[in-house]
């Protein structure tokens, strides 16, 4: 295990079963392609072709193997003794039914030629255990091959792997790799699925507005081997060892299996890179995902609504994609694990911007989608320590990921989707903050684009306030235009991040009210939306203001403001910021028809309250009383 692992056992938070060590790789005669075998085990006995597959299904699932001696290990061994045992850690990662160990594998490429001219490896690193006895033959084609890995390859080596072998890419004019994802140009949280079972059956949000849409067991298997077997029919398949989160005390090790050089270099940019000091004793993972994407899953698998499958098992700590190349799966993936995990740890998981000023003052910004979080955390007078998933510990903030996603939209062409994406490291990033930790957050800032022109551009939250609205997760849309009138449409998302959530979103709430109490964070909501009237007839809030209200927050100064207090929602709202004209703070103010305003307010309140309903029936705190106090910090009529 890697150092500074947080757990005292040393296994991510997970359970993990303890089995028997790996069989010796021992090498027979040739077979006619040197391949290593271990024929060491019991010998089947089985006469017919219903026989084995009866055997078969009685054999264990194979899982991520959980029984490697971690980074005690290498330091003792040679170096080709240290990569052996790596690749047969990925050997077993590689593991199926019919490949009880995993395939055959072997570092480098299958195309780059030996100096004698060769293709084939004289030797393989790895481990082969057939369930059937020799004279019975291999249960496929695929047990009698090599699989090359192209383990942790550099951001140049898999530029020329994209460029050679996959069809569509290409560099751009500022030295991008630039590729297409097929089909799915973006998430497909309908096909999303995550095991229930023992574990998860009482843990996680199950029902009405969660995300996590059930499959059991079974079925995960199904599209496991599925995925598995398609990988290992791959010449060649590419593997990321890496890490989530830069608390060295709370990081979970994670391996990506993926047959596209994209989604390596992808991954490559969004986890944390480890030195080559780490990957020599990174061991065994804490998690793993099989990005078959290219390959469909089987429609008529029980749980499958399309060819597209996303399937998380919590329990085996493993996550496989089918039917989906697009790359933002596997992101949103492990940040869904590590809403689970990381609360088990009492740490708060959070869906936010994050940045930090030069006296060490941390600000959080959630925000939906075009709410401005990107911008708005991203200021050139402060450290950024991330721009989408943080931890909040005991002992301040961190960021999840080593890299930065953002929209690139090329307004000119949105023939393919309007949702082009870029991934890179955050280090390329002249201002961030390297290792993207940070103190306690001073500030909790909740972003909202008010398409409905009533919330005001500044209020400070209560406790109470700050969960309810972190709980609902506001943002407005524009509609489309329907009789020449175009509606403003109320979104919510829970916790800022409904899509990723595993618990209840009052979880989530109840812990981030009690680490804002305890380290005394304020909460504030801005709206970065309109004013005067709702769209169509106010106008959008100067960016300039709204960056005016959030260096007043970051400096300190708009805590001591006047404040008064609006109907319907109770908000606290200043009544003089430097550098904004002052009737724009109270939205009634701007509003040249008054009873418009106050018909539009109620409208609100009203979607507000109605969103609620899913949560106002699950108790949290003594004898419910916290619930009773985030209901009373919403809309009153």
């Amino acid at each position: 295990m890697s150092a500074g692992n947080g757990n005292p056992n040393g296994d991510g938070g997970f359970s993990f079963p303890k089995g028997p060590a790996m069989p010796k790789i021992t090498t027979g005669a040739k077979r006619g392609s040197e391949i290593c075998h271990d024929d060491s085990g019991p010998t089947v006995k089985a006469t017919t072709i219903d026989e084995l597959h009866s055997l078969q299904k009685k054999r264990s699932a194979p899982t991520t193997p959980i029984n490697q001696s971690g980074a005690a290990a290498f330091s003792a061994v040679s170096e080709e003794e240290r990569q052996k045992i790596q690749l047969q850690s990925i050997s077993a990662s590689l593991a199926s039914l019919t490949r009880e160990s995993g395939p055959k594998v072997v570092r480098g490429d299958p195309a780059e030629k030996k100096a004698d001219g060769s293709t084939t490896p004289a030797y393989a690193h790895g481990q082969h255990h057939s369930i059937f006895s020799p004279d019975l033959g291999a249960v496929s084609d695929s047990s009698l091959k090599f699989t090359h890995v192209l383990y942790n390859l550099s951001p140049a080596e898999l530029y020329e792997q994209a460029i050679k072998y996959e069809k569509g890419s290409f560099i751009t004019s500022n030295g991008a790799l630039a590729t297409l994802s097929g089909a799915k140009t973006g998430r497909a949280p309908r096909d999303k699925r995550v095991v229930r079972d023992a574990t998860t059956e009482g843990e996680l949000w199950w029902g009405k507005g969660s995300p996590n849409i059930e499959m059991d067991e079974h079925t995960f298997m199904v599209n496991r081997e599925r995925a598995v077997d398609y990988l290992n029919s791959l010449e060649k398949v590419f593997v990321n060892d890496q890490f989530l989160n830069w608390d060295p005390e709370n990081r979970i090790k994670v391996r990506i299996v993926s047959a596209r050089a994209y989604h390596s270099l992808f991954m490559h940019n969004m986890c944390i890179r480890p030195t080559p000091e780490e990957l020599e004793s990174f061991g065994t993972p804490d998690f793993t995902i099989y990005n078959a994407g290219q390959f469909p899953c089987n429609r008529y698998t029980h749980y499958m609504t399309s060819s597209t499958s996303v399937d998380l098992n919590l329990s085996r700590r493993e996550m496989v994609i089918l039917g989906t190349q697009y790359a933002g799966e596997m992101k949103k993936g492990l940040f869904s694990v590590m809403h689970y995990l990381m609360p088990k740890r009492r740490i708060l998981s959070l869906h936010s911007g994050c940045n930090m000023g030069k006296e060490g003052d941390v600000a959080l910004f959630f925000g939906l989608s075009g709410t401005g979080k990107t911008t708005l955390s991203t200021d050139h007078n402060r450290y950024l320590i991330g721009d989408d998933e943080h931890c909040w510990t005991e002992t301040g903030v961190s960021n999840i990921e080593g890299g930065c996603y953002a929209k690139e939209v090329d307004y000119s062409d949105k023939s393919v989707t309007e949702n082009t994406r870029a991934a890179y490291p955050i280090e390329f990033i002249p201002n961030a903050k390297i290792p993207c930790v940070g103190p306690h957050p001073k500030n909790v800032i909740l972003l909202a684009c008010d398409a409905f022109g009533v919330l005001p551009p500044v209020s400070k939250l209560n406790l109470a306030q700050t969960m309810y609205h972190f709980i609902s997760g506001y943002t407005a849309l524009v509609a489309g235009t329907e009789d020449g009138i175009k509606e403003p449409t109320a979104t919510f998302s829970a916790c800022f991040g409904a899509a990723f959530i595993m618990l209840h979103p009052t979880k989530y709430a109840a812990m981030l009210a009690e680490k804002m109490k305890t380290q005394g964070a304020t909460g504030w909501l801005v709206n970065t939306g309109w004013s005067g009237g709702s769209y169509g007839v106010g106008n959008r809030i100067k960016l300039a203001y709204t960056r005016k209200i959030i260096d007043a927050i970051h400096s300190g100064s708009l805590l001591k403001a006047n404040y008064k207090k609006t109907e319907i929602f109770g908000f606290e709202i200043p009544t003089e910021i430097e550098g904004i004209p002052s009737e724009i703070l109270d939205p009634i103010n701007s509003w040249s028809d008054k009873n418009a305003h106050k018909e539009t307010l109620l409208k609100l309140g009203g979607l507000f309250k109605k969103n609620f309903e899913t949560f106002a029936s699950h108790k949290i705190g003594v004898d419910g009383k916290l619930t009773e106090e985030i209901l009373a910090a919403g809309p009153i009529f």
